[in-house]
């Protein structure tokens, strides 16, 4: 039986209208339709988007009869933090929060000796079903709003002002919970938003900005025509269709041939380097065959492979690749003149793989409600 796959989320009430939905000339309309001058459209955003605040009572520059008002109407609170983990020596934090209707997200702070990093969600579950993926088995209960998507990065930032930490985020991933790509017109919303110099947004450099998918291809084309220097990354997992069928079910529709030949045309259009994710799973995708193939597929493209261990979910059949076939499959890789890194595994001990909180938050809510 054909795997059923969920591109669209199911109908519930939207998040609270917040700044970050809208464009800077959308904030001066909303401004005015509170009855108030464009200009303090631009001081709503420099506070929120540059010096990070969410105390109406720091805003001493708005006049005290409407700043109530103005931050109830446009910064209304999206994210309620309900768990925090850190591990690394702290380097590494992962968050839980509730959005407004209960629903839970995660997102994670990686701090670097030469950058910091904010894994996002983009939607609250994923309809892609990916039967390693944590996420992907939880299903998917809907889209994030463009303004809670950069909610997580903003709350990243202001967490390492407040702590006195340096330097500040200069990397963006849509990396966690939910396929970025299948919520597009949100995550291209949160993608402006993030890359916009201030007031008008967090002024980070698009190509610091990467946007992940398992290989939507009518959205990989529309990504590329956007004008953006993003980067593009491509949740393999598999070079060959009977195995990609299998752990990515979205192959059913795109094969890898018409995935990458996606991949390809995005790289000349941005002249962005394509990287592609590859979680190395013990005797099911990390044979030397299907290394000698992947080589052969990406050899002489612009791009980059990522050799993900695998960060196996509790219970499940699925576990990381042995350290001697890790290095065999990378070496391999490297002879066909491919670029390949392992990434740095963060966050093992804190569920760090995407879903995983979340999940064993849900599990220990409905066994305790």
């Amino acid at each position: 039986m054909p795997v059923q796959l969920t591109f669209a989320a199911p109908r519930r009430a939207k998040p609270p209208r917040h700044l970050a939905d809208l464009t800077a000339a959308e904030r001066r309309d909303a401004v005015v339709a509170l009855g108030e001058r464009p200009f303090r459209a631009d001081q709503l955003s420099r506070h929120y988007f540059q010096r990070l605040e969410d105390d109406p009572a720091a805003m001493t520059d708005l006049p005290a009869a409407v700043r109530d008002r103005l931050v109830a109407e446009l910064l209304p609170p999206l994210l309620t933090p309900v768990r925090e983990l850190s591990c690394d020596d702290g380097m590494t934090r992962k968050t839980l929060w509730k959005a407004f209707d209960g629903t839970f997200i995660e997102s994670v702070l990686m701090r670097y000796p030469d950058r910091v990093t904010m894994c996002v969600s983009s939607q609250a579950g994923c309809g892609m079903n990916c039967p390693f993926c944590a996420t992907g088995q939880a299903g998917l209960t809907r889209n994030l709003s463009a303004a809670e998507i950069v909610e997580q990065v903003v709350a990243g930032a202001r967490a390492l002002m407040r702590a006195g930490l340096r330097p500040r985020v200069s990397n963006v991933v849509f990396m966690g919970m939910g396929e970025p790509l299948a919520n597009y017109t949100a995550v291209i919303g949160a993608v402006r938003r993030i890359v916009e110099p201030g007031p008008a947004g967090l002024g980070i450099s698009q190509r610091s900005v990467t946007v992940s998918t398992v290989g939507l291809v009518p959205a990989i084309e529309r990504l590329a025509a956007e004008g953006l220097q993003v980067r593009l990354a491509v949740s393999l997992h598999a070079p060959d269709d009977d195995l990609r069928d299998e752990l990515v079910p979205v192959n059913t529709r795109w094969k890898v041939g018409e995935v990458l030949e996606a991949a390809w045309a995005f790289a000349r259009t941005t002249t962005r380097r394509v990287s592609i994710e590859y979680a190395l799973i013990r005797d099911i995708n990390d044979q030397a065959w299907r290394a000698d193939l992947l080589g052969r597929l990406l050899k002489g493209h612009l791009v980059h492979v990522n050799l993900i261990p695998l960060n196996p979910t509790p219970g499940s059949k699925w576990t990381a690749s042995r350290p001697a076939d890790e290095r065999e499959f990378a070496r391999r890789l490297a002879a066909y003149g491919v670029p390949v890194t392992v990434r740095d595994t963060r966050g093992r001990e804190i569920d760090g793989a995407c879903g995983q909180l979340a999940a064993a938050t849900t599990r220990t809510n409905a066994t305790t409600s």
